[in-house]
């Protein structure tokens, strides 16, 4: 099913500005809050994500630049791109930002102005770069990097937090002229968790976390475009406490091909043939992403054609099929000859027929120009 334009989800023109989009998504946000649309909560969830995978493109300036100009192909190449794979805590987590400069603190996903006492730690997410050939992008591909991540230590032992009891939040209680006023905050021991460490193993840092390199398997899918995030859930820094798990974010770059040029799913090839070639017409070998075609090239044919050989370049990530690879005739031209070949050429020049005529005409310029040599 083809994908929602982005601009018509936040109800903006594509000229909008920043703070424009800021504000239509924050109105969404509110509109389709879960907690807000209680008797049909799964589908405000998924209109509150969906404004927040088009929110993730169009705030990013380079995102929605590529999003203009390729669509969804430009910023998407499967389900675990990042955005379209946000679940609820991540949407909060990145741009809760937002809704707190309308709501305060208290806006999360568990509700408006509710507090959520002991605060969840979320590890934080890794990028990584990945290099692809222009084969391994057209076929797809699976990568084996290795990943430096932050991982519980082993034997670590928590306690509760003696200054917070285990709560998240210190209340204090303060006379006023209005009376008693309690006010709650964040326990800066614990960092709103509850939960402090008992022993920290060597190596680890103060929340118990050690850095270990790791394996990881990335499934890249065929017709990726360089520039494109891949969202790998649970494989950033794991969190302390029992925390959520960061994501691994892997930015797609391409290798230059020595020959094809790309342009979206589109392939372009530049072939160059002699003078005799493009007269008699041959046969040519010209490459692809997967090996070698071979091309008929007609007699009489003229510097500057393009040739259209379907479905031989690029996967459309969204939709089925592939671009063409198209090859662009250029007729070479040699700069030194024999004599034998300046005679040919002279006999060709003089022929009437080498000369196309103009249609209705009963002289061309050319025609004048011979007879006033003749």
């Amino acid at each position: 099913m083809m994908k929602k334009d982005y601009y018509e989800i936040l109800g903006v023109s594509r000229r909008a500005s920043l703070e424009e989009i800021k504000k239509a998504y924050r109105k969404l946000a509110i509109k389709y809050h879960p907690d807000k649309n209680l008797d049909n909560k799964k589908k405000a969830e998924e209109k509150f994500k969906e404004a927040a995978e088009a929110y993730e493109v169009l705030s990013d300036e380079k995102k929605r630049s590529r999003y203009d100009k390729f669509g969804h192909s430009g910023v998407k190449g499967n389900s675990n791109s990042y955005g379209a794979g946000m679940n609820m805590e991540d949407i909060f987590t990145n741009f809760g930002d937002i809704f707190s400069d309308a709501f305060g603190e208290n806006f999360s996903s568990f509700g408006f102005g509710k507090s959520s006492q002991q605060k969840t730690i979320r590890g934080s997410d890794l990028r990584i770069r990945v290099k692809l050939t222009l084969s391994e992008i057209a076929n797809g591909t699976e990568k084996k990097v290795k990943v430096k991540r932050l991982k519980i230590a082993k034997g670590i032992k928590t306690k509760i937090c003696s200054s917070c009891n285990g709560s998240g939040e210190i209340v204090r209680i303060t006379n006023t002229i209005l009376g008693r006023m309690q006010t709650s905050s964040q326990c800066n021991s614990c960092h709103g968790t509850g939960k402090n460490i008992e022993n920290i193993p060597y190596g680890a840092n103060k929340y118990g976390l050690i850095k270990e390199e790791e394996l990881v398997n990335i499934k890249v899918p065929s017709g990726a475009t360089e520039g494109i995030h891949l969202r790998i859930p649970g494989k950033g820094n794991e969190a302390p406490f029992g925390g959520i798990t960061g994501n691994l974010i892997v930015l797609i770059e391409e290798y230059p091909h020595p020959e094809l040029k790309r342009e979206g799913c589109n392939l372009h090839y530049d072939l160059y043939i002699s003078f005799s070639d493009a007269v008699l017409g041959n046969y040519f070998e010209v490459p692809t992403v997967n090996g070698k075609a071979r091309i008929k090239v007609d007699p009489g044919t003229q510097s500057g054609k393009t040739l259209r050989l379907k479905n031989k370049g690029i996967p459309n990530v969204e939709r089925h099929g592939n671009g063409s690879l198209l090859i662009h005739i250029n007729v070479w031209t040699p700069r030194k000859i024999n004599n034998e070949q300046k005679k040919f050429f002279e006999i060709m020049r003089k022929d009437e027929n080498f000369i196309p005529r103009p249609k209705n005409s009963e002289k061309s310029f050319f025609d004048k120009v011979r007879e006033m040599f003749s």
